[in-house]
């Protein structure tokens, strides 16, 4: 009983080793973005937060303190 425990066990840890190889390189994913583009001028696509223009660099920075002020946990429980 304790030897089928054991082989359970080392099995799971089998596949578990098995499949942690298996996730694709995040880095690796082509972006549409230059790297000497600014971050304001990227935004093409339907996901962009209403009201914010794709390439007014003021919008931007309102948009980023906008979510910013959403994550900050004083700010949300007052």
């Amino acid at each position: 009983m304790v030897k089928s425990h054991l082989m359970m066990a080392a099995a799971a840890l089998l596949a578990a080793a098995a499949l942690a190889g298996c996730e694709k390189d995040q880095t690796s994913v082509a972006s549409s973005r230059l790297a000497t583009q600014p971050p304001w001028d990227a935004a093409a696509d339907p996901f962009v937060a209403p009201g914010w223009t794709s390439g007014d660099k003021a919008s931007w920075i309102a948009e980023v303190n906008r979510r910013a002020q959403n994550q900050n946990e004083y700010v949300r429980i007052r």
